[in-house]
């Protein structure tokens, strides 16, 4: 009920507008025809006179105030709209804007349930600073997913070396949840498992890096 109420205020409101436009024209007209100077009359009744500069004023007057009068009664609600698309954060001359952030946050809101707006743009800062980095390398892929792998495989990945005693020291310290098994048998489980705790710790520092060479601000509030 409280929808359809306010539906039928907008309504209200938008044929109010119209209706004063509409008649504010009809005024604007009949007042130029009825004015000898604007008459189509002048030519039957022989009188062919050219506008003098008070004409041409006055009729230049009347169009721009009924274009001011039409700006007032449509131009809100455009307004509006583009008001409500604004810029949420820039990346140097790169700017995330309010739908940018709306349509991400949907997108990650379904994988993850938890995740704040702040978390995901935060996301999206980042994202844009790797992806520059990963353009300025010349990197070519089908896809910005497929760029951004390869160049943390380039930048990062390929300088990660796990070694042995590394992954005998995980082992012995968590015992209880490999339930028995040898070393051998989970050696590559505890490797890969490494090789992503420290590639996620340098990718970091390296956004951290990144972030103190640009320009990054962040305007967003709900």
């Amino acid at each position: 009920m409280r929808f359809r109420t306010v539906n039928s205020e907008k309504l209200k409101v938008n044929n109010r507008r119209k209706i004063i436009t509409t008649l504010f024209l009809k005024s604007l007209l009949t007042s130029l025809c009825q004015r000898e100077e604007f008459c189509p009359s002048l030519v039957k009744r022989g009188k062919r006179r050219f506008f003098n500069q008070y004409h041409i004023d006055r009729f230049f007057f009347l169009f721009y105030l009924l274009l001011f009068t039409f700006i007032l009664l449509f131009a809100p609600s455009v307004l509006h709209a583009e008001i409500r698309d604004r810029v949420v954060a820039f990346v140097d001359n790169t700017a995330i804007t309010l739908s940018d952030l709306e349509i991400k946050y949907a997108e990650t809101l379904k994988a993850t349930p938890n995740i704040t707006k702040e978390e995901v743009l935060n996301t999206m800062v980042n994202r844009t600073l790797l992806l520059r980095e990963a353009k300025r390398f010349r990197l070519e892929a089908p896809s910005e997913e497929e760029q951004l792998k390869e160049y943390i495989d380039l930048k990062i990945r390929a300088f990660i070396r796990i070694r042995d005693q590394a992954i005998a020291d995980f082992y012995q310290q968590h015992l209880i949840d490999f339930q028995g098994k040898e070393l051998d048998e989970v050696r590559d489980q505890i490797e890969t498992y490494l090789v992503e705790n420290e590639l996620n710790q340098r990718l970091k520092s390296h956004i951290d890096e990144l972030r103190g060479k640009s320009c990054v601000k962040v305007q967003f509030s709900h």
